[in-house]
């Protein structure tokens, strides 16, 4: 049931004394090798042999994605280049990438976190793993394989993309588990449609899926055509991947790998802290890092902890299903709108399909949002007027009973919408 039940059962009182003892030696072992570490906690007066508990975290400074640019490429790095042997990266506005470095402790470290997390998922070494996140410099990918490799699976790297490929490799290697982003996951679905193939000839039994938000409604409507248990994953390609937390079948939270990882949850506008339980921007710090550790990281992803009990057994704390990004979140009418949560309230019609595209403009100088959304086949838009604005009214009515906006809703024809491969595009801003 455990990969390491020892950590995974701690006490809070006990991993509180491990993650001391951890973050202590991260702090000092960060201000002795990182200069721009050593640079931002002497601005502070700060000596870093007296960040000796938890509640002294608050005393240090925050890092941010733009720290990382500006240090590009090696100035946070903690080791000599001779020490890193993997480099990954995560995409840049500027189109320069933010790199991320790895010693062979921490290709270890992460082997093991992965493992942990996939064991919790239910994969165990007579699995057939499909692995369809893309391997690029993206860590997707090499975490999923790290993690099925180490638990002993049979990996089948196929990466994203040949969709057509992917099920009849589904089909007639018998994988088990799938490993991609819950939008790939449908297109995989519409494949399978177009083929003649139906879940009942395949053996999937467990979809791990990150990379992106997974609402209630798009796990469910995965579960049901994959017969599959969807489980979500999370992590950043800063920290170094996934591998951060996943959620157990219980469906209850993510649970945190808590000895590699100090989360903290933030107010996003004054940065103080927020009780446990409250909602705010989750922030990280790494406690076994080598080659580039970081100090509270500013995730920009917005949920809350909890740490009560768990029907796995697992004490491990949890945070919330990632409600939306404070950078991707839309403020219209006074009021902050979340991607996911439009795709929750959409989701609930059954004449509603997955796929969907925002798309943010401005008319007589005001904002507008549009919502174009694909009906479920069957449904035709085209000659029914009447069926189509009732369906319509009844969206519009919802998303503005439960967020409170006026928003447009246009259906669209099937297959208007860009499928994905990977990461879905669903904002686009023509304001």
């Amino acid at each position: 049931m455990y990969w390491n039940e020892r950590i995974e059962t701690l006490s809070s009182g006990e991993m509180i004394d491990l993650q001391s003892a951890a973050l202590r030696k991260t702090i000092r072992y960060t201000y002795d090798r990182v200069p721009f570490y050593r640079q931002r906690i002497d601005s502070l007066h700060i000596n870093p042999d007296e960040i000796n508990t938890l509640d002294d975290i608050v005393r240090l400074p925050f890092t941010v994605k733009a720290d990382l640019r500006d240090q590009y490429p090696y100035g946070l790095c903690a080791v000599p280049l001779s020490d890193i042997q993997r480099l990954h990266a995560s995409s840049g506005t500027t189109g320069q990438p933010t790199p991320v470095f790895n010693t062979r402790i921490d290709l270890d470290n992460w082997s093991g976190c992965m493992a942990r997390n996939l064991y919790m998922a239910g994969v165990r070494k007579e699995d057939i793993c499909q692995i369809a996140f893309k391997y690029t410099l993206f860590t997707g990918a090499f975490g999923h394989h790290l993690g099925a490799d180490t638990i002993g699976a049979m990996v089948i790297p196929a990466s994203s993309g040949q969709t057509e490929r992917q099920v009849l490799m589904m089909r007639d290697f018998k994988t088990t588990v799938l490993h991609c982003t819950p939008s790939y996951a449908i297109t995989i679905t519409e494949k399978m449609d177009q083929m003649g193939i139906s879940r009942e000839d395949l053996c999937l039994r467990v979809g791990v899926h990150g990379a992106e938000p997974m609402s209630d409604s798009l796990r469910s409507e995965i579960e049901e055509k994959l017969g599959t248990l969807a489980l979500g994953d999370y992590g950043l390609t800063e920290l170094g991947g996934p591998g951060v937390s996943i959620e157990c079948p219980a469906k209850a939270g993510y649970h945190i790998n808590e000895d590699y990882f100090f989360p903290e949850v933030v107010n996003p506008e004054t940065l103080e802290p927020v009780p446990e339980g409250e909602t705010g921007e989750l922030v990280l710090t790494t406690l076994k890092k080598h080659a580039m550790p970081l100090i509270r990281y500013r995730t920009r992803d917005i949920t809350r902890l909890h740490r009560g009990p768990c029907a796995c057994g697992r004490t491990l704390i949890r945070h919330a299903p990632i409600l939306g990004r404070t950078d991707d979140m839309l403020i219209f009418g006074g009021v902050n709108v979340f991607p996911s949560q439009l795709e929750s309230l959409l989701l609930e019609f059954e004449e509603a399909s997955s796929h969907y595209l925002i798309r943010l403009t401005t008319e007589h100088r005001r904002d507008r949002i549009t919502v174009e959304i694909e009906p479920v086949p069957g449904f035709s838009i085209s000659g029914n007027p009447d069926q189509n604005a009732a369906l319509i009214g009844k969206m519009t009515a919802r998303i503005k009973d439960l967020i409170g906006i006026t928003i447009g809703i246009k259906l669209v024809e099937p297959n208007t919408i860009p499928r994905s491969e990977g990461k879905a595009k669903r904002v686009v801003d023509e304001r």
